[in-house]
């Protein structure tokens, strides 16, 4: 708390913008310069922040980054900007106009609301964590929509708001919680929440259990430039719907309740499903889609023998499909030259690195190794993007 109040002083916010370009590597001497004429918790604060935000500009942009507080925790558990973005607009195209969001955590979801036009109280038991939401909401000039109130998010009445939004936490002293009855709080909790409210989004981790998702709640899993983000359960929209959304778009593929794809060999390409597809279990879409089927009942490898270009999944040609032996695989990358190797598995023990040392790929030109089953078999099949 000390640290951020010296940060929000003038001379704290004067010396973060002298330090926000600080290489890590100069900040010994930037440091030792610095406290000749500032207190050395000062400096110290100023460089923590100015590593902070350099961290969180992936997922915030340099010029929000540049100007917002953050924890060590806050960087880590925060939504992307384009997430939240995502998310607000369909609470805001649902006739949502104010929004309890609880766990506000460092105020990401918070700011994207606003932004929407929302009205939001943002809660977080936190005393840190809710002086720094409080700190970004005036940073980027969003006072007039965020109130944000220190406080036991159990104890919050959300009655007046049109919707309620609930980031619970996921993470304890020894890593990821993959219960969701572990969450804090707990998912059963934060459905009831939700039961009370117009309408209510819950994000959980991409991981949570298909029968963990209350009948009258959409379950929608969220991808960003092809990496799996998280997954939010929808009260007040579609009863039982199952989506993937590929974000930027966004592109989404709904459920169609379609049974598993057969399983048939290998055609000349190969579809690698997005993760939120593949979360959302809708690989049997995306089959039916391509024409094609599984390379094995039990591995979300979608094979055809046409290509049918699809946003839900990455399409390689396969040259070669092959049993797994590295002795032959060495010798054909050999053989043709291949130094740049790809190496993709599903189903497969084998660790990308030690299969790289092993075949020692040399040569000007690249492929695509996917280490995989095809009906039950260990197997290679070599190729490159469609």
């Amino acid at each position: 708390m000390n640290d951020l109040a010296l940060l929000l002083t003038l001379e704290g916010r004067a010396l973060l913008d002298e330090v926000r370009d600080t290489d890590p590597a100069r900040e010994l001497a930037v440091a030792t310069r610095l406290r000749r004429e500032h207190p050395a918790e000062l400096v110290s604060a100023a460089l923590g922040q100015a590593r902070l935000r350099q961290r969180a500009a992936v997922k915030f942009g340099a010029e929000d980054a540049g100007r917002m507080f953050f924890t060590p925790n806050g960087v880590e558990q925060s939504t992307r900007a384009s997430v939240a973005a995502y998310r607000a607009r369909r609470l805001a195209d649902s006739g949502v106009t104010s929004v309890a969001d609880l766990c506000c955590g460092i105020g990401g979801d918070a700011i994207a609301l606003a932004r929407a036009g929302i009205r939001v109280l943002a809660v977080d038991r936190d005393p840190l964590t809710a002086a720094a939401a409080r700190a970004n909401a005036g940073a980027l000039g969003l006072t007039d929509l965020i109130e944000v109130r220190e406080a036991d998010v159990t104890q919050v009445d959300t009655a007046g708001y049109d919707a309620v939004f609930v980031d619970p936490a996921r993470r304890g002293g020894r890593g990821r919680i993959f219960d969701p009855e572990a969450y804090s709080p707990p998912l059963s909790w934060a459905v009831s929440a939700a039961r009370r409210a117009p309408h209510a989004a819950l994000k959980v981790a991409p991981g949570i259990p298909h029968e963990a998702v209350p009948e009258e709640a959409e379950a929608e899993w969220i991808s960003d430039g092809g990496d799996l983000k998280e997954a939010v359960l929808w009260f007040g929209t579609e009863p039982g719907a199952v989506r993937a959304t590929l974000l930027p778009g966004p592109r989404t593929l709904l459920s169609r309740g379609l049974p598993d794809p057969g399983v048939r060999p290998p055609g000349r390409y190969l579809y690698e499903p997005d993760g939120a597809v593949i979360r959302a279990h809708l690989v049997a879409e995306v089959a039916d889609r391509v024409g094609g089927g599984l390379l094995d009942a039990t591995i979300a490898y979608v094979t055809a023998d046409t290509l049918r270009p699809t946003p839900y999944a990455t399409a390689y040609e396969i040259t070669d499909h092959l049993p797994f032996n590295v002795k032959r695989l060495k010798a054909l990358l050999r053989e043709r030259e291949i130094g740049t190797l790809t190496v993709k598995k599903r189903g497969s023990a084998v660790e990308p690195e030690e299969l790289r040392r092993k075949v020692k790929p040399q040569g000007p030109h690249a492929a695509t190794v996917f280490l995989t089953r095809v009906a039950g078999a260990p197997a290679m099949l070599i190729g490159h993007p469609a």
